[in-house]
């Protein structure tokens, strides 16, 4: 799905200059960072550009040196304290370490954030911002554009910027491109892989329950603990649901994936396209 990613964008650029009003200030942010929102091909460029620069800046030899001194300030105390050779004293050697630690580990975030907050990059932010504020859908948001980690939730380090809702206009030019409608199977989907992933879990739980108890009832001579030993035909009815659930989401995914790719053909046709659920946006990244 990685060149659904790329082509999906949060909105398409015959959507934004659908509303005049909309069009007017993609424009001039447009002339101020001198990056043409409208062009899909060159939204679709900068993205791709600006992620790699920021996942560039997570990925550098100081983060790297950063992270192991970070454990190293956190397993080091417990080795001197083991040690008799070293004793608790060695252990304070952990204090200056952490101090390098975090002044790296600062010092990424610090360029990472600051990739995030390139001029073409806040500058589309601020276009999210505007089109939000008119009553245009974003079809998804990536979280790495919002500073925030994959599947993250809550406020990222670079938000889409907020502005008070606009009154409809009286008139604007709408698409004729249609956007396609939601098959049930997709529906379903949704439904599935929002429900699923309890199943080994708890088919576990009842295993170790059955277990549990049966080890008691022989350890204790009470042969009331051996009825525990029926949890064990309700973790294998568990277990089997749950292969049953996975095996209709797994046959359900192809569909669902293909709606995605319809909706990104729309889009690229000039249609302005429904945000996308939770479910359907996590195969943006598969």
């Amino acid at each position: 799905m990685a060149s659904t990613e790329a082509v999906l964008l949060p909105i398409g650029g015959a959507a934004l200059v659908s509303d005049p009003r909309v069009a007017e200030a993609v424009r001039a942010i447009g002339a101020r960072t001198g990056v043409d929102y409208t062009d899909d091909r060159a939204v679709t460029a900068l993205l791709a550009e600006r992620r790699r620069a920021a996942m560039a800046e997570q990925h550098r030899p100081l983060a790297w040196a950063g992270g192991v001194a970070l454990l190293a300030c956190v397993v080091w105390p417990f080795v001197a304290v083991a040690v008799p050779s070293l004793g608790p004293k060695a252990a304070l050697v952990a204090g200056p370490l952490l101090v390098l630690a975090v002044a790296a580990l600062v010092r990424v975030r610090s360029n990472w954030k600051r990739e995030l907050l390139h001029p073409a990059l806040a500058g589309y932010r601020e276009v999210l911002g505007v089109a939000r504020a008119h009553g245009m859908p974003l079809a998804h948001v990536p979280a790495w554009l919002e500073g925030k980690a994959e599947g993250g939730s809550g406020k990222g380090a670079t938000p889409i910027p907020s502005y008070a809702e606009a009154a409809a206009p009286e008139n604007t030019t709408g698409s004729a491109v249609p956007v396609p409608p939601k098959p049930a199977a997709v529906t379903e989907y949704e439904r599935l892989a929002s429900t699923g992933g309890w199943h080994d879990e708890a088919g576990w739980l009842l295993l170790f329950a059955s277990g549990g108890g049966a080890a008691w009832a022989w350890s204790e001579t009470e042969p009331i603990g051996y009825a525990a030993l029926v949890l064990i035909p309700v973790a294998i009815a568990v277990w089997l649901a749950g292969s049953s659930h996975g095996s209709e989401e797994t046959r359900l995914r192809g569909e669902a994936t293909e709606y995605v790719r319809t909706v990104a053909a729309a889009q690229a046709a000039g249609a302005r396209v429904p945000e996308l659920s939770p479910v359907l946006r996590k195969l943006l990244h598969d």
